[in-house]
């Protein structure tokens, strides 16, 4: 069933003007994120890691991964995966090491270093949850009906990609 034979005409340019919202605010908290991410970076003096991968390090956590596994678990949607582990293991964030069984895929995990950073980017997290509920910004059950709204997106932003009709 097409939006067009379930809405009037003012009802669907009233959800796609909605739904182009709902884009570009996702695309802001995306980068509003980044940057708070960074700022705390700069607060606590470290300055020789972005927050693309201050992220990615709070993300893999205690995981061993491959650069494909972080795309296909969802942790990094970036294009430039391969230059992040790179600098990551350059600064001493990352262990890499040849998997055995494939010698073309490298597995990562984090250094002691590396767990510092996810350990700050938790603490931030932790203290902005505290500040939504504290503050009454956001309560449960609201990020839960978020959370659900978001997922069934992505549920069809990838049936999408897997299945053009």
């Amino acid at each position: 069933m097409s939006i067009h034979s379930t809405l009037c005409a003012g009802e669907e340019r009233g959800f796609m003007a909605g739904y182009l919202e709902t884009l570009a605010l996702l695309e802001r908290l995306h980068r509003l994120l980044l940057d708070v991410i960074k700022d705390e970076f700069e607060r606590v003096g470290i300055l020789d890691i972005n927050a693309v991968q201050a992220l990615l390090l709070f993300n893999i956590g205690e995981n061993e991964v491959t650069a494909g596994e972080l795309k296909s678990r969802g942790y990094y949607q970036g294009s430039n995966v391969s230059y992040n582990l790179k600098k990551l293991v350059e600064t001493g964030y990352m262990h890499h090491q040849r998997c055995e069984i494939d010698r073309r895929a490298v597995r990562v995990r984090l250094t002691e270093k590396g767990r510092r950073i996810r350990a700050i980017v938790s603490d931030l997290f932790a203290r902005h949850a505290d500040g939504l509920m504290e503050r009454q910004v956001m309560s449960f059950e609201g990020l839960e009906d978020i959370t659900r709204s978001l997922r069934r997106m992505e549920r069809y932003w990838t049936d999408q990609i897997r299945y053009i009709y």
